[in-house]
């Protein structure tokens, strides 16, 4: 099994804190809303932890 870098599970928490205080934000510049699902905001950490560059596993392809 794949494994998030250290530096990727602090980022991934961060998000969940920013939900947990109902700050997150999903789009491009909050521009969608609150988000109010914590699968939802656990996909965003995922994803901004992705775009700097932080070691998470790659993305399982649906069938």
């Amino acid at each position: 099994m794949a494994r998030y870098s250290k530096k990727a599970r602090i980022k991934i928490g961060e998000v969940m804190r920013e939900f947990k205080d109902g700050t997150l934000k999903s789009g491009k510049n909050g521009s969608g809303g609150k988000v109010k699902s914590r699968k939802q905001a656990i996909a965003i950490g995922i994803s901004e932890a992705r775009d700097s560059g932080l070691k998470v596993p790659a993305e399982e392809l649906a069938k």
